[in-house]
């Protein structure tokens, strides 16, 4: 579970947040996760108390220079993390800086054993399908966390034939050792998920397919539900009938939805390894 998919939530949410921090991974542990990822460093006390209950720990980050990557690096390993994702680049790096900041990822989690994920995210130098094929097909040891929504909204997967970037992107599922869970369809990278569906809608279909050929891949995967606040504008909000804007969703118990379709996946994965 992503941390960052619990700031904000509002008081109707099922979610216990007013029970602090401790007691809130408490509840996630209850609610089936196998850990959380922490936005910024968790403190000595929030990561002591992680291992006492088994949670797993993994961090995130971002590297704009080649030169930062080491340090940040150092850090998680010092700090016990199992694995950290990464920003990368702003996306308006050249081949050569870019290939600088991957190999610069690459040395750093050989160095200090500790797997990063670069992550297919808007506004870094995995924002764009067919860029991050070539730096995949350069690099055979990239390791992966992949936010589908950037892409499948970003660059609209839908327009111009799913299956047609289904099929360049191979090489992508291959590497794929992390998954930020977030739905999103052609025009809105987070939407609410309908349990009441008869039928599951085509994006969510989509969804499922691309997690799926992630899982078949095979080895260790993370799966974490991130499903981020309305006031860095991904959740939705509406007004209700006291003109109070209101967030489509709960994000907790949209959570604990994905983590099902997820696991969903896996099982369905397996028996097609």
């Amino acid at each position: 579970m992503n941390l960052m998919a619990l700031e904000g939530l509002p008081a109707t949410s099922t979610f216990p947040a007013s029970a602090g921090t401790l007691a809130a991974l408490d509840a996630i542990s209850a609610a089936g996760f196998d850990g959380v990822q922490f936005a910024t460093p968790g403190t000595a006390q929030e990561l002591s108390h992680c291992r006492g209950i088994g949670l797993g720990i993994a961090a995130s980050g971002r590297v704009n220079l080649p030169a930062e990557t080491d340090a940040l690096a150092q850090q998680f390993a010092d700090d016990g993390y199992e694995c950290a994702t990464l920003h990368v680049g702003w996306g308006l790096e050249d081949d050569q800086q870019a290939c600088r900041l991957i190999e610069s990822v690459i040395e750093a989690s050989c160095k200090w054993r500790i797997p990063l994920y670069i992550e297919t995210h808007r506004a870094t130098i995995f924002q764009d399908m067919w860029r991050t094929v070539q730096f995949v097909r350069q690099f055979p040891d990239i390791e992966i966390n992949a936010d589908f929504s950037h892409w499948y909204t970003g660059q609209e997967m839908v327009y111009g034939g799913f299956e047609q970037k289904v099929a360049f992107l191979a090489p992508i599922f291959d590497r794929v050792r992390f998954i930020h869970g977030r739905i999103g369809n052609p025009g809105c990278m987070q939407v609410r998920i309908d349990t009441n569906a008869t039928e599951p809608p085509l994006y969510v279909q989509h969804f499922k397919r691309l997690w799926s050929l992630c899982f078949r891949s095979g080895g260790r995967i993370y799966f974490t539900p991130e499903l981020l606040a309305p006031d860095i504008f991904y959740a939705r909000t509406f007004p209700n009938g006291d003109s109070i804007a209101a967030e489509e969703s709960d994000r907790w118990e949209q959570s604990l939805l994905l983590k099902q379709i997820a696991e969903q996946c896996f099982e369905q994965a397996a028996c097609h390894a």
